[in-house]
């Protein structure tokens, strides 16, 4: 582990063709991501109140399981994160906040 990333310490698997903890663990956090995106969209997108309150439940539910997934796969030092430089952010925040000052004078 380097400075530049925060992770734990890796959980091995085993290598080869057959499938194992940490692939089924990927493909999992990939099919929960996705249907999260599906429902945020689903939900803006509902005819009715009813349909909407349907589908905000289904998101939070698949939300909370794809943080818990993550967060797994995380502790197991299967997923890993980059560490933002300070500069790198607050570039970030200062061509956010133009963003909004140019959408508010329009």
């Amino acid at each position: 582990m380097n400075n530049s990333e925060i992770s734990n310490p890796k959980t091995e698997v085993p290598k080869g063709k057959s499938l194992n903890d940490k692939d089924y663990m990927n493909a999992l956090l990939s099919s929960l991501k996705e249907m999260v995106k599906n429902y945020a969209t689903a939900m803006t997108e509902a005819s009715c109140e009813t349909l909407y309150e349907q589908y905000k439940e289904m998101f939070l539910e698949y939300a909370l399981l794809q943080r818990e997934v993550f967060e797994v796969m995380f502790k197991k030092g299967w997923y890993s994160l980059e560490v933002a430089e300070e500069q790198k952010i607050s570039n970030k925040h200062q061509m956010l906040k133009q963003e909004l000052t140019d959408l508010s004078e329009s």
